[in-house]
């Protein structure tokens, strides 16, 4: 059964692409290569022993996507990572997260709505809570107003999803990823940010082993114990399982609705100076750090409450935060050694 994974060979793409081809599943990965590389693909097949099939591809070129699908005309599912994902970014280029974020998914439900049927797995996020008013968060918690272009464009996303479905034979789960943070235990593929990374655990190990000065702790002000933003870091394999699960879901028909939300997190909210010990303990490293201002576009505190993804998908985060630290550090060992 052919699967197409956008962003094939981005971070939580790559992972996920490693367990599909574990279930048997057979992938085209996708990816335009502007926050990735194509050795992505030698990490993937030494860890399952098969190479996916790699189509470059930029989503953005509506024509490239329409000559996609008209190559292959049997993809039974899709799983949509492809995006600019980074929150301050999107708030000093909106038009990029725009026309990245949209356009690519816009073109791709034009060719998914005349197939037959389609299992579609989007990559969402907690942004779309925005500062929750309850934690942790449950998939009934409203959705607020965007505070960044990013987390916009994520709630369009399941706007323009939820409405092509009620008018085609997509059937769709949106995935509200909380941190993903980690590597692969086998340290062949892990987290790769292109230029200086806009995400904690990258820019603690770059900082640890040398690449980076000093980590920047934005704010803390914040309404927490220790005054620093509290998040929910998950393990990216854990998170990878999740979209096989969703995707499995989808394809037997188990779904009760035709559009279905899940909340992927482990449950646990951990501070920036929680997440900095632990790395410490772990890396046995001592980190530069410093506190500064607080950043555009942040909020205080997102973890995720998991009961609905525990009990109908199953599935439950496995990681603790200590164990996907380790990975992080061992995997930016291997690519600087």
């Amino acid at each position: 059964m052919k699967i197409l994974v956008t962003g094939g060979l981005g971070f939580i793409g790559s992972h996920t692409v490693v367990e599909l081809q574990n279930e048997g599943f057979e992938v085209i990965a996708v990816d335009n290569l502007s926050n990735s590389s194509e050795k992505v693909l030698d990490g993937i097949s030494t860890i399952t022993g098969k190479k996916p099939i790699f189509e470059k591809i930029d989503l953005r070129d509506k024509a490239s996507v329409q000559d996609l699908f008209k190559k292959y005309t049997d993809i039974a599912g899709v799983i949509h990572f492809a995006a600019s994902k980074a929150v301050g970014e999107s708030v000093e280029n909106p038009l990029l997260y725009y026309e990245n974020n949209i356009n690519a998914l816009v073109y791709l439900l034009q060719e998914l709505k005349e197939l037959p049927n389609v299992s579609f797995i989007f990559s969402s996020s907690c942004t779309v809570y925005g500062q929750a008013e309850k934690m942790p968060i449950t998939e009934n918690a409203s959705v607020q107003p965007a505070i960044s272009p990013y987390g916009n464009t994520k709630q369009i996303g399941e706007e323009i999803i939820t409405d092509v479905a009620k008018v085609s034979n997509i059937s769709a789960v949106l995935l509200r990823y909380f941190n993903p943070i980690g590597a692969h235990p086998s340290t062949e593929i892990g987290e790769l940010p292109l230029g200086v990374p806009q995400n904690l655990v990258p820019f603690i190990t770059q900082t640890a082993i040398g690449l980076r000065e000093q980590l920047s702790v934005y704010g803390n002000d914040y309404a927490t114990p220790d005054g620093t933003a509290i998040r929910d870091y998950i393990h990216v394999v854990d998170l990878a399982k999740a979209h096989v699960i969703a995707l499995q879901r989808l394809l037997k028909r188990q779904n009760v609705e035709k559009v279905e939300i899940f909340n992927l997190g482990t449950g646990t909210g951990s501070s920036v100076l929680e997440v900095i010990t632990a790395f410490e303990k772990v890396s046995n490293q001592k980190l530069n750090y410093k506190i500064v201002g607080r950043r555009e576009g942040d909020i205080t505190s997102a973890y995720a409450n998991t009961d609905k993804a525990n009990t109908v998908l199953g599935w439950k985060a496995q990681s603790s935060l200590e164990e996907a630290l380790k990975s992080a550090w061992k995997w930016e060992q291997k690519i600087r050694g």
